[in-house]
């Protein structure tokens, strides 16, 4: 096996959490080229990276199926030895039908797998963490499964963060594209009003996260929280997660960015529940959730617009004492 390509077009976070494949190949075939294809806009999660040798982005957003065929075309191209589809819907199925490897590895649950060469099970609650699902697609691949995933933010990356880095810090992510999994505003606040008023925060996010951060934080009166939502490069975002006393995130894409370098990560679960198999997988990781039963959480996988039962209880009912416990 000279060349591996990886697949995994769905979100930040799931591209974070197919990480650990990508580690297994290169400690068992050191000299292989492993290629990943991820959707665009995630490809800078990849920016000189140590072992990963390209990273093919997808354009979903504009001219989405001209693209789609542009892509088959590049995976023919490329000629691999075996290709790993860790994505589960059609579109990834036809791509890992049409490359042309020897060997074609993923998930029972997709469309197309009847005509892959191996095939494993994907059980959300399982009992398993995503990362060790993930890992199921290498079961033939020598060597041990490590479950953490990866990132290598560069020393430009840290260089570019360490302005921020004068004094100790917190960091606060507080949003998520899915409202029932996103702790409330007033909690938010509540919560940062609680922080020392000589501790120095700072907000994460995207560049849409730029106005809710600006008002919790103005509304809290913390004086020395900083708005970097859009701000940071995802790679720049997790070097300053590295050197943070703690960071406070949603179950949501920065929990994985701090699980990738191993950083201390306090996260809330919402509407989710960590049975999914997508917690945190840092050393220092501590989950907030609700201490109520309700029989109406978990309400979903992904979460929802809007609370389906109207109360949303499973994130009113989170004590902040949970994350200033953590401080």
């Amino acid at each position: 096996m000279k060349k591996f390509l990886i697949i995994q077009t769905a979100s930040i976070g799931d591209v974070i959490l197919a990480t650990p494949v990508a580690e297994k190949i290169h400690r068992a075939f050191p000299d292989a080229a492993i290629d990943m294809l991820v959707k665009k806009g995630n490809e800078t999660l990849f920016h000189r990276h140590p072992f990963i040798r390209e990273v093919i982005a997808w354009n979903k957003n504009d001219h989405k199926y001209p693209n789609f065929i542009r892509i088959i075309q590049k995976v023919r191209k490329n000629h691999y030895d075996s290709v790993i589809n860790i994505q589960r819907f059609a579109s990834s199925g036809i791509i890992t039908v049409l490359s042309g490897a020897g060997k074609t590895t993923g998930f029972r649950k997709n469309p197309l797998s009847f005509l892959f060469t191996k095939r494993a099970e994907h059980t959300i609650g399982d009992g398993l963490h995503e990362t060790l699902r993930n890992l199921r697609l290498t079961a033939d691949i020598p060597g041990d499964d490590l479950p953490r995933p990866v990132l290598y933010p560069s020393e430009t990356d840290f260089t570019g963060i360490r302005k921020y880095q004068d004094s100790a810090y917190y960091t606060i992510s507080p949003t998520s594209i899915w409202f029932t999994k996103q702790y409330p505003m007033e909690k938010w606040i509540d919560f940062l009003g609680r922080i020392d008023k000589n501790s120095r925060v700072y907000f994460l996010g995207s560049r849409q996260d730029k106005d809710i951060c600006n008002e919790i934080i103005e509304r809290s009166g913390h004086s020395l929280s900083t708005n970097l939502a859009g701000e940071l490069s995802f790679l720049e975002s997790a070097a300053l997660m590295k050197g943070a006393k703690m960071n406070y995130t949603n179950d949501s894409a920065p929990m994985h960015l701090s699980s990738s370098v191993n950083a201390p990560v306090t996260v809330i679960f919402c509407s989710t529940v960590p049975a999914f198999g997508f917690g945190p997988l840092s050393d220092d990781s501590f989950i907030a959730e609700t201490t109520e039963h309700l029989d109406c959480r978990p309400c979903g996988l992904h979460g929802y617009r809007e609370c389906p039962e109207k109360h949303f209880k499973c994130a009113l009912t989170i004590s902040t004492d949970q994350l200033v416990s953590r401080l």
